[in-house]
């Protein structure tokens, strides 16, 4: 099978990831479809006390963007440690710079990961550079570092039938700001407006790709059951990777998914479908019902926009959209809207055996 630019997927992700051991018995949470980072217990304190905090780990490349490029990977390593319910304390950093890239490429994208790091509270505590032999363009890799006291850990794997969906902010902030950012030229060609290019460049910054803050504050409101941050392969992903690792099916509505205006305008001028863009800057919450209430308000203390989406509905994997009273599946997408677009290739359609009829 010939694979396309994107991540693995999650057919021959679980395949290759049910032949590794159990390994460590200290490993809590392992590798897995959808889980956003590993947790390892630390063990106790000298003297045989509990420590009562567990290290969260995770590790990101990025590949499509190379404008803010270090700071897109802070924070989306971030991203992933505060969906497990911590706080994101130190990073590393490894830079693959192309032959012949000028110093002042490497002083820029530190200035970006420190200036990254910095507003969050994240120390920087080492990595790796190099010039890289045959690489057309730099790649960042980053790992952030984390810890959670044991009994405020979430996991993707943890939603319940009758728990309610929430998603903050709308789709796609991430893909929409890269487009504009990386192939600005493109878009213009196909008729986005100068007004519309310049809001999508700014949608990284505002309203932002971090969710380490709504995490937080979710957090601090009710009992979270999951929380998935939704990033390549956009929202239809995420939510097939929540059913995945919750062993749970998901009801969308499909009006209240929110699509971001600049969104609306580059999708519909590109032909990209917006459940299918990468869409760091949104958060998947699964929480009881009787806790939507105070989750939503928490949110909206924080000036940032959420709205109950759907529910976890059943046990089972299936992600189900409803729309005008009908439904049907959510389309999957082997690889993420922005790199089909900039592989200039055609139209969006479902993987085969998919119906994107109704139900």
């Amino acid at each position: 099978m010939r694979l396309d630019v994107g991540k693995l997927p999650n057919e021959l992700l679980a395949r290759l990831l049910s032949r590794l051991g159990k390994g460590d018995p200290r490993v809590v949470v392992g590798p897995g479809i959808g889980q956003d980072a590993a947790v390892i217990d630390m063990g106790d304190r000298p003297g045989g006390r509990p420590s009562g905090r567990y290290l969260v780990a995770k590790t990101d490349p990025i590949t499509f963007a190379t404008d803010l490029i270090g700071w897109y990977a802070v924070h989306i390593n971030a991203n992933d440690v505060a969906c497990m319910g911590a706080t994101p304390r130190w990073f590393m950093v490894t830079v693959l710079l192309p032959e012949g890239a000028e110093a002042a490429l490497a002083e820029t994208i530190f200035e970006q990961v420190a200036e990254a790091c910095e507003g969050m509270g994240v120390a920087l505590v080492g990595g790796h550079t190099e010039i890289t032999h045959r690489l057309e363009r730099p790649v960042v890799v980053g790992a952030m570092l984390g810890e959670v006291e044991r009994e405020r850990l979430v996991t993707c794997a943890g939603a319940r039938p009758g728990d309610a969906l929430i998603l903050t902010k709308g789709i796609a902030i991430e893909g929409t700001a890269v487009l504009a950012r990386e192939a600005e030229a493109g878009l213009r060609a196909l008729g986005v407006s100068d007004a519309t290019v310049a809001a999508a460049k700014q949608y990284v910054f505002e309203p932002g790709i971090s969710v380490v803050k709504e995490a937080a504050a979710a957090c601090r409101a009710a009992r979270i059951h999951a929380m998935h941050d939704p990033t390549e392969g956009g929202l239809a992903t995420a939510l097939y990777e929540l059913a995945a690792a919750s062993q749970a099916s998901v009801e969308v509505d499909a009006g209240k998914v929110r699509v971001l205006p600049a969104t609306q305008e580059v999708c519909r001028a590109a032909g990209l479908d917006p459940l299918g863009l990468l869409a760091s800057g949104s958060l998947l919450i699964a929480v009881a019902e009787e806790d939507a209430g105070p989750v939503l308000a928490a949110l909206e203390a924080e000036g940032v926009p959420a709205v109950r989406i759907g529910a976890i509905v059943a046990k089972g994997r299936h992600v189900i959209m409803v729309e005008h009273e009908r439904k049907r599946p959510v389309p999957r997408f082997d690889r993420d809207e922005v790199a089909r677009f900039l592989a200039g290739r055609g139209s969006p359609t479902p993987r085969a055996g998919e119906d994107r009829g109704a139900l």
